[in-house]
């Protein structure tokens, strides 16, 4: 079923494309001209909302950088450092964008969605919204023929920073951009946290999908050795989470932590000596506050989704033969942050 709903996705999106083609016009002035950008990302998920952000700290010094995303991923971008404008918006809605036309008119569109698979909405919405505008895009499958200029992927990288930021290269002849995030807003609570313990590390064992998380055993083991070692091993949870983080910390004797805002848990993991965490938003989250992060992959491409310069470690436990050799993984990758 999977593989014809892919087909009739194509097809349409092929129809569309050629609906909607316009190989008259020409980019290249507004390339050149161009002060505003509006960068297009709908999905609705954490992570995917901070992988937008290394793209508006390349623009932000040279443009009016804007961000259309899913209403769910506003709160996450609210108050990003070099963002003009952010813009909420709903697939329900593609009737309905007199106002960001307006906002896109004699801008760059740059169409953020994937470069490895064709996703038709937001190809379909950067057209839309770019009617008067230059659109960017990745060159994968209809979405070639929706785009003024389709961007070949990056040669020689799978990495996802280093590919999205690549989308803008007809723009900037070096874009360069890091994760970010706000200052984080903090609490009472979790400045007490903090005062209490002051040589923490984050252990976050959830994730979005469970078949994709590393095993819990391995963050108990891991919380305990933390524990042995001198620190407190907090663990931390998000929604539908709690049930597994109280298995780890019951099991490690380590912290269970008191649920949180994303900006709690962005200023506990800024605060910690190091954050241990599945290939999920929290790990996103952990780099962009600048936190030495160690991030759990489990049967998905590290080269994709991984951050691997210092001080993170990004390490694919995969093909790991035990929980023990899993274990002792992560505990090799925790000396080197332990001074912090």
């Amino acid at each position: 079923m999977h593989r014809l709903e892919v087909v009739l996705r194509h097809a349409v999106g092929w129809l569309l494309a050629l609906l909607w083609w316009r190989p008259w016009r020409n980019p290249a002035p507004l390339l050149k001209s161009a002060k505003r950008v509006v960068i297009v990302r709908i999905d609705n998920r954490v992570g995917e909302a901070l992988l937008t952000t290394p793209l508006v700290q390349a623009l932000a010094a040279t443009h009016e950088v804007h961000l259309v995303v899913h209403p769910k991923c506003v709160r996450v971008l609210e108050g990003l450092p070099g963002l003009a404008g952010l813009h909420g918006f709903e697939r329900r809605s593609l009737a309905r964008t007199g106002e960001l036309e307006r906002l896109c008119d004699g801008a760059v569109v740059v169409n953020a969605a994937s470069w490895v698979e064709y996703s038709g909405t937001p190809a379909l919405l950067s057209r839309r919204l770019g009617r008067r505008a230059c659109v960017i895009g990745p060159a994968v499958g209809p979405a070639k023929r929706l785009m003024d200029v389709a961007v070949s992927p990056k040669p020689g990288t799978r990495n996802e920073v280093e590919q999205r930021l690549h989308l803008l290269s007809p723009l900037l002849s070096e874009p360069r951009g890091a994760l970010a995030f706000r200052p984080p807003k903090t609490s009472p609570a979790v400045e007490a946290l903090l005062g209490a313990h002051a040589r923490l590390v984050v252990l976050n064992p959830g994730g979005r999908l469970d078949e994709r998380r590393a095993p819990p055993e391995v963050f108990a083991k891991v919380a305990a050795a933390v524990q042995r070692e001198g620190s407190t091993a907090l663990v931390t949870w998000g929604p539908g989470e709690e049930d597994l983080a109280r298995q780890v910390a019951s099991e490690s004797g380590g912290l269970l932590a008191p649920p949180t805002t994303l900006d709690e848990l962005a200023a506990l993991m800024a605060k910690a000596r190091a954050v241990v965490c599945n290939n999920t938003g929290p790990m996103h989250l952990s780099v962009a506050v600048g936190a030495p992060t160690i991030g759990l992959f489990w049967k998905m491409p590290v080269d994709q989704w991984g951050h691997p310069r210092p001080p993170h470690h990004m390490l694919d436990l995969t093909n790991e033969p035990s929980v023990e050799a899993m274990v002792e993984k992560v505990r090799a990758a925790l000396p080197s942050l332990a001074d912090r």
